[in-house]
């Protein structure tokens, strides 16, 4: 296959999917949820299926003492349970909203309560930021050292790439970013770096029997005896994560569409983006 072909039609695609993330992070933004902005997660089940307009309708009448006007609602997988995302309770509040849904519904499970403080929640942001930007900086240093700088910087570039598609798709569709999505996110660049080093190993190799072999050249082979290699890792894995998005449920769904999403683009980006990138990068300094 001729990737080198493909180099500025690649190029100029995922030029335009970074661009378009960027501008949905502005707008509508990242939704994000209560281990990042503060709050409580009261998970329940019911013996009968319930409406969000029902549940609604019990935080607003029976429980009027407590506000709960910018709750969220979401019906969960299972018929009778329910989510609900509102801003930090204290217990006596939980104990009294739960007593109203008992009343109304019948007997009350409790699946989940998670209360998250916003001091909390700005010490979560901060951590996750450090730890995609240590992340960054020891893979820039790693293959600057075992490689060159070249390959390295093209490397890091491609996972930002990959980083800011992830978290586009999930500033359209409006998916919770929490922190398995963080976890998501630094599997995605393990990963995605993983099949950029098995790329950029072909190419050094090649490189040691240039001969009078352009650089167009040694790349395209070099991606080529790597592609069954990548291609196979990558499939065997979306096989799994596709099982996990479809049966995962709602706990794992956020984090499986993470990885889904990352793992494709990280598969693109090694193949289209990482050889044809450092590709013209030598022939400009040629």
């Amino acid at each position: 296959m001729n990737f080198v072909r493909y180099r500025n039609p690649a190029i100029l695609f995922s030029a335009v999917m970074v661009a378009l993330s960027i501008i949905l992070l502005f707008y509508p933004g990242l939704n994000l949820g209560v281990d990042f902005t503060g709050g409580t997660i009261l998970e329940r089940r019911t013996e009968q299926n319930v409406t969000t307009d029902q549940v609604r309708k019990v935080l607003d009448d029976a429980v009027p003492e407590v506000d709960l006007s910018g709750a969220v609602v979401q019906l969960l997988d299972q018929s009778g349970d329910f989510m609900i995302r509102t801003r930090p309770l204290d217990n006596s509040e939980i104990l009294r909203i739960d007593e109203a849904f008992s009343a109304e519904f019948g007997s009350l499970v409790e699946l989940k309560t998670d209360v998250v403080g916003p001091v909390i929640g700005r010490e979560l942001v901060r951590n996750a930021v450090i730890a995609i930007a240590v992340s960054a900086a020891g893979i820039l240093a790693y293959i600057a050292w075992r490689f060159e700088h070249r390959f390295a910087a093209t490397a890091v570039l491609c996972l930002m790439h990959d980083v800011l598609i992830v978290l586009g798709f999930f500033a359209l569709t409006g998916r919770e970013v929490n922190s398995p999505f963080v976890a998501a996110v630094l599997t995605v660049l393990g990963y995605s770096i993983n099949n950029t080093i098995v790329v950029f190993d072909r190419i050094r190799e090649n490189l040691r029997l240039k001969k009078k072999r352009s650089y167009a050249a040694l790349v395209n082979d070099s991606l080529n005896q790597t592609l069954t290699r990548s291609l196979n890792t990558s499939i065997t894995t979306l096989l799994v994560i596709v099982m996990l998005v479809i049966f995962g449920g709602s706990a794992i769904g956020d984090f499986a569409m993470a990885l889904l999403i990352g793992i494709l683009f990280g598969t693109y980006s090694s193949l289209f983006l990482a050889g044809p990138l450092w590709l013209t990068w030598m022939e400009r300094k040629k």
